[in-house]
């Protein structure tokens, strides 16, 4: 009888621990959503706080705030120590670190074999979504391998020619880029169609995508910037995506790879354009909130959010000020490109009324006078007094048109997410993505 008590109890005891295992190592998952915020450091985390409350009464942590787990370093593998985003999504896509303008290539110019590519040996449905063109380096170094990132062309013809089992290796692509996909000398768009993809140019037709394969590139060149076009763009294509994978028979089976890069944030940074960077980082936010509530309902799938580096060196606060004045951002309603369109577009004696139209920002009697005689010169004059006047008056700083080598945040949540906490080299985030993706096989 002793012994059937202290068997029983060993049993007891055993299952417990099975248990206890079990919740402390749940299974991988299923479905990786890898997002890219171009160029977002964490000082672009903190002016959208900001900008978003408006005032200090009304600041509270956004959903880059909620999801935040910790930290990245993100130097190239050459002295520069400051990356562009070829280089630096290489260590996303390939989980290796290269040169600037490498394209899933290492130092030697051989190819690295990429997360896209192994999800799609696995046999998972893959997905891209960006809002640059689609043979941008971000999303390019997840399906293509090329030693310089402006190889347009060569690029693109990859997303035809690197196939898996006789197939593109692309299930769902969508941005821009038409330009470099329908050429006089190759389209790739008429190749796709005959591997049956579904093939949508025009923005209207996005939804009218009904299943996969599909491709939709809806600009020449990259979409327009968020703050011009009002179309939420990066959430909507989003959005059409998780649809498609959510009725795709495979990817229900199987499950599915996709990265989502909000690739303009950048090149706001770039222009040093606050107000523009702030409209990206919005729509950015919006398309998180329906990835999060996806993770919430399909629990096998793991969000990763992170950058491949910082740009401009932006400052929330300038010039000795103690001080940032968001509510003067939020009243600009164009891109500083299309604001000195506009401008350099109206007669000499509207052209400060077309300018409170766009920014509700005035100024006084010699700033009128200079805008008036910069109306005679140029696009990059009047661009140049644009973003100058807006970064004095809201107080917003800036060390650089180009990258820096400042850390980027990581977000992570779902099945997984414990695993990106702390402090991690980009390399080490695509090495840990690598291992998740593989376990799950």
């Amino acid at each position: 009888m002793r012994l059937i008590h202290y068997t029983l109890i060993g049993i007891l005891i055993g299952l417990f621990a099975l248990s206890m295992y079990k919740s402390d190592n749940p299974p991988p998952p299923k479905n990786i959503i890898l997002v890219i915020g171009d160029g977002m450091g964490d000082n672009y985390l903190s002016a959208y706080r900001y900008w978003k409350a408006q005032s200090a009464n009304n600041v509270s942590p956004t959903i880059f705030d909620q999801l935040l787990v910790g930290k990245s370093m993100s130097y190239p593998d050459d002295d520069t120590f400051v990356t562009d985003s070829a280089a630096g999504a290489t260590a996303f896509a390939a989980a290796q670190k290269s040169y600037n303008g490498a394209i899933s290539v290492n130092n030697a110019g051989e190819r690295l074999a990429t997360i896209l590519e192994q999800a799609k040996k696995l046999n998972k449905t893959t997905a891209i979504v960006a809002t640059s063109e689609v043979v941008h380096a971000t999303p390019a170094t997840f399906y293509a391998h090329q030693k310089h990132r402006k190889d347009y062309p060569q690029i693109a013809d990859q997303i035809v020619d690197n196939q898996i089992n006789n197939r593109p290796i692309i299930d769902l692509l969508l941005g821009g880029g038409l330009s470099y996909l329908a050429r006089e000398d190759r389209n790739i768009l008429q190749e796709l169609e005959a591997f049956d993809y579904q093939v949508k140019t025009q923005w209207a037709e996005l939804n009218s995508i009904t299943r996969l394969p599909a491709i939709g590139v809806f600009a020449n060149k990259g979409l327009q910037y968020e703050i011009n076009s009002r179309q939420q763009r990066l959430l909507n294509m989003t959005k059409l995506a998780l649809q498609r994978l959510e009725t795709d028979a495979n990817s229900r089976k199987n499950g599915f790879f996709m990265m989502v890069e909000a690739s303009q944030i950048d090149w706001c940074g770039h222009a040093n354009d606050i107000a523009c960077a702030m409209h990206e980082m919005q729509d950015l936010e919006s398309t998180l909130a329906i990835l999060k509530s996806f993770v919430d309902d399909n629990p096998d799938t793991l969000l990763v959010v992170t950058a491949d580096h910082e740009t401009g060196g932006l400052s929330v606060g300038a010039d000795g000020h103690y001080n940032w004045k968001p509510q003067l951002i939020s009243n600009i309603n164009l891109s500083i490109d299309k604001l000195a369109e506009a401008l350099v577009e109206s007669e000499p004696d509207e052209i400060y009324q077309v300018w409170l139209q766009h920014t509700q920002l005035e100024l006084n009697f010699a700033q009128i006078e200079v805008l008036k005689r910069l109306h005679q010169k140029d696009l990059a004059a009047l661009a140049r007094f644009s973003r100058q006047t807006i970064n004095r008056m809201s107080l917003t700083g800036w060390t650089s048109g180009g990258h820096t080598a400042a850390d980027v945040p990581v977000l992570a949540y779902g099945a997984g997410a414990n695993q990106f906490a702390g402090f991690n080299d980009n390399a080490e985030i695509g090495k840990i993505l690598l291992t998740i993706l593989n376990t799950n096989d």
